[in-house]
């Protein structure tokens, strides 16, 4: 399998984590980079490939957060580098709007193909996820001639000033930087472990209320879009149950809504289907890519029906540096290792690998509230033992136990409670079970 750079895939600790050189760098970063940036792990990474990064001071770290689901086909991948490195020496920029060039359309049509959906379909490329997400609302209210726009409890879209609006969690996201776009309505999210209704009816309770608050406090006719993660990302991985997406995708189409899929963060065989509303074969209107896209390189698409991406006026969408060629260059690369190594039917390989892994750790440890995901996209939501009450406590001791170990995982969640696991589709599966087993080795130690 490629694994891009050649880089031995073990996990090895020549130094503490951080390492001294690593030390050093980081106070550097203290002084010359905002502190407003956060840090998951205090490394410095100078390689990465396959299933680890390499730090500066020589540690190998096993990576189980794939630049939060960017680099899925693997650090520095073969077809991206050879695509991106013959791209370079014959074009850097030119703006697709000013001189059109192959790879924007290719890309294009790759996305067309790939997303599901019979119908004809249109794509406009971008820099990253919260522009995407815009994009598409621009469509939306331009098609629909609406305003409103419906987005959930536990939801994220980004960090600029309209998807933060539709942002959910506050902190860290949006505080101190209101006043925020109008016309964003949340509706509240069907999140089976903490649903406050009957476990087994959570769709339809949940569909019942959202489809009642849209038409009684905001009206239907007046919606432009309803906007969704198919599975929450940065809200904690919570996987809606079945029917509750079809059932909001039917409501739209009933209400010629536009229903738009944000698919930022599961794009890209991350769980297990190319795009995750294949799983219960939702209609989606747009469907919003970046992240997984182009191999680490900064590309976003909106991809949907072709008569919507069309009534937006000429020159209506568009930026500077949107659909790069060097970016589409990489992002042809990373389609064709998806596709040519079946990457779709190795996340689903790496899901049962995780699932049965970390089943067996709920069982063992009742800080475990649920296990759930799917795919290559899975997760544990920690709680106190004997309730439900979230714990986020015991997620920064299991994420410094890992790092110290030479592990990286990432946090996510409205409560801060939430462990994700997010590893490269072309991790080797010896990384993955040594990876888990420290994650069990970490529950273990403060359990």
């Amino acid at each position: 399998m490629n694994t891009g750079p050649h880089i031995p895939q073990e996990r090895r600790l020549v130094t503490a984590i951080p390492g001294p050189k690593s030390q050093e760098i980081i106070k550097r970063r203290s002084e010359a980079v905002s502190a407003s940036l956060g840090m998951a792990i205090p490394v410095v990474v100078t390689q990465a490939g396959g299933g680890v990064i390499v730090d500066i001071d020589g540690n190998s770290i096993i990576d189980m957060g794939a630049g939060i689901a960017v680099v899925s086909v693997g650090n520095s991948a073969d077809r991206v580098v050879k695509n991106v490195i013959e791209q370079v020496q014959a074009f850097t920029h030119t703006c697709f709007m000013i001189a059109p060039y192959l790879g924007y359309i290719e890309v294009c049509e790759a996305l067309n193909r790939l997303t599901p959906g019979t119908h004809k379909k249109k794509s406009v490329l971008l820099n990253s996820g919260a522009e995407a997400v815009e994009n598409a609302v621009k469509i939306a209210r331009a098609y629909t001639k609406r305003q409103a726009v419906i987005v959930f409890e536990h939801g994220y879209h980004g960090r600029t000033n309209l998807t933060m609006g539709m942002t959910a969690k506050n902190m860290p996201y949006k505080e101190g930087f209101g006043p925020f776009a109008g016309e964003i309505y949340r509706m509240p999210m069907a999140y089976p472990f903490r649903w406050t209704g009957e476990r087994t009816k959570v769709t339809e309770q949940a569909l019942d209320i959202v489809t009642h608050k849209i038409e009684k406090e905001i009206g239907a006719k007046n919606v432009a879009a309803i906007v969704i993660e198919p599975i929450q990302g940065e809200g904690g991985f919570i996987v809606p149950p079945k029917g509750f997406l079809p059932g909001l995708a039917n409501f739209a189409k009933a209400n010629g809504i536009v229903f738009v899929a944000d698919e930022v963060q599961t794009g890209f065989g991350r769980t297990g289907n190319m795009f995750a509303i294949e799983d219960e074969n939702v209609d989606a209107d747009l469907v919003v890519t970046a992240k997984g896209i182009a191999g680490g390189f900064p590309l976003a698409g909106v991809t949907g029906r072709a008569e919507m991406l069309d009534s937006v006026h000429a020159s209506g969408l568009g930026g500077t540096f949107g659909g790069n060629p060097v970016a589409c260059a990489a992002a042809l690369g990373a389609i064709a290792t998806i596709e040519e190594e079946n990457l779709v039917a190795r996340a689903n390989q790496i899901g049962k690998i995780m699932t049965d892994a970390m089943n067996a750790m709920a069982k063992k440890y009742s800080i475990i509230g649920e296990v759930r995901g799917r795919g290559a996209m899975q997760a544990f939501e920690l709680v106190k033992p004997g309730t439900d009450e979230p714990n986020a406590e015991a997620v920064g001791a299991i994420i410094k136990f890992c790092q110290q170990n030479g592990v990286l995982i990432l946090s996510a969640g409205t409560y801060g409670n939430v462990i994700r696991l997010l590893p490269p589709l072309v991790i080797p599966e010896n990384l993955l079970n040594e990876a888990l087993g420290i994650i069990d080795q970490a529950f273990a130690s403060i359990s």
